[in-house]
């Protein structure tokens, strides 16, 4: 099995334990989970296009490595800001996080989408 098949496999897997934390109202935890699915499946396209792995957590770099659309772009760049604040206890806390855990999990699930389009 080709690696990069097994990143968006992960990718899979990472948004099902999202899915089962907002139904917990775990929605700070999930958000951890959309943000780690997202990345699995940009590096997923990131490894078939320059065949090799690039280490970091960081959304909007991966997406303009690979060339993404832009309103995936900006969206990367609000949920690494969300990540970070679950990652982080010093960062500001967000107001609502279920309103974003919400709006994440619907962009979470529209990256998987785009990604298996440009297999």
């Amino acid at each position: 099995m080709e690696e990069y098949i097994i990143w968006v496999k992960k990718a899979e897997q990472d948004l099902d334990a999202a899915n089962y934390l907002i139904k917990g109202k775990k929605y700070e935890e999930s958000v951890f989970f959309l943000q780690q699915s997202v990345e699995k499946a940009l590096k997923y396209i990131y490894i078939k296009k320059f065949k090799k792995l690039i280490k970091t957590h960081d959304l909007v770099l991966l997406a303009r490595e690979i060339k993404a659309p832009e309103n995936i772009l900006e969206k990367c760049k609000k949920l690494t800001l969300a990540y970070q604040y679950t990652r982080y206890p010093d960062i500001p806390k967000i107001e609502d996080i279920k309103e974003d855990a919400l709006e994440f999990l619907n962009f979470a699930n529209e990256v998987l989408k785009w990604v298996k389009e440009n297999i």
